[in-house]
């Protein structure tokens, strides 16, 4: 792939700068876009045809690693993201590591332990289903620990994406933003629909109340850790066909920019007999 044929070149996403503010930010936006929907999803095949190609040639190398962090409010699209994005790519060189509430052993023990085994090995793209910023998220709205203690795990999150990076793992951090009307649809479209009532969780309801809050530790955490080596990309996200969009043309620039290549023929070819 050329840097003429390189995707994204224009800008997807929404600046992370110190003026950031989600409660204001327009989820419904549709940044480096134009045309209707139904140009996007064709735009969207090109892309995934052409991630398809790359993640062979990454998973054919085996030296390279992609870790990808999709982080989002309840029913912001990751599972969609996940399930569409990845569609058609080798399952033997991606996997999904899903983290959810943390079991009586991963208390037991500091809060990246659990993460740590999960990143992505030689070779592979690993996909982080809600991730490490849990514990400044989750944990900071709920008050789960003390302040303290969550401050100071923007400075682990650092160092531990820094360490990954210099090991050569690519790190990208997506953060798929709905608005509190768009998740409220999302909702009752899950008790509307019987097929659909296993993906809703009480839970969510009482996580949706303290929405300014999660606003709040969202911000701060990608303030907190968007660096150069492993930068946050903000989408807005209430349109499907925009986010799917958008987080294809990240991932194609990525794995482009990460330049995967077939080994090289250890023998000549010419040289084999089969009898």
């Amino acid at each position: 792939m050329t840097r003429e044929s390189l995707p994204g070149r224009r800008r997807c996403w929404v600046d992370v700068t110190e003026n950031l503010d989600l409660g204001t930010l327009d989820a419904g936006a549709t940044p480096g876009f134009r045309g209707e929907e139904a140009s996007a999803r064709e735009q969207t095949e090109v892309l995934r045809s052409q991630l398809v190609a790359l993640q062979a040639r990454l998973y054919a190398e085996s030296r390279q690693r992609l870790l990808v962090v999709l982080q989002a409010m309840d029913t912001g699209g990751k599972d969609g993201v996940i399930r569409k994005v990845f569609s058609g790519v080798n399952p033997q060189g991606v996997r999904v590591a899903r983290f959810e509430r943390p079991s009586v052993s991963e208390l037991a023990r500091d809060y990246l332990w659990r993460v740590h085994g999960q990143v992505p090995a030689a070779g592979e793209i690993a996909i982080f289903n809600r991730s490490h910023y849990e514990d400044v998220l989750v944990v900071r709205v709920n008050s789960l620990v003390p302040r303290a203690q969550w401050k100071r795990r923007y400075r682990h999150i650092r160092g531990f994406e820094r360490m990954l990076v210099d090991e050569g793992t690519t790190v990208v951090k997506i953060f798929l933003h709905i608005d509190r009307d768009e998740q409220a649809r999302r909702l009752q479209a899950r008790l509307d629909d019987p097929d659909r009532h296993w993906k809703f969780d009480p839970h969510d309801i009482e996580q949706r109340r303290h929405w300014d809050a999660y606003m709040a530790a969202f911000r701060e955490a990608i303030l907190q850790t968007h660096r150069p080596q492993a930068p946050w990309f903000i989408i807005p996200a209430n349109h499907k066909w925009y986010r799917d969009w958008a987080v294809m043309n990240i991932l194609v620039r990525t794995v482009a920019r990460m330049n995967p290549q077939f080994p090289a023929a250890t023998i000549d070819p010419a040289s084999v007999r089969i009898d």
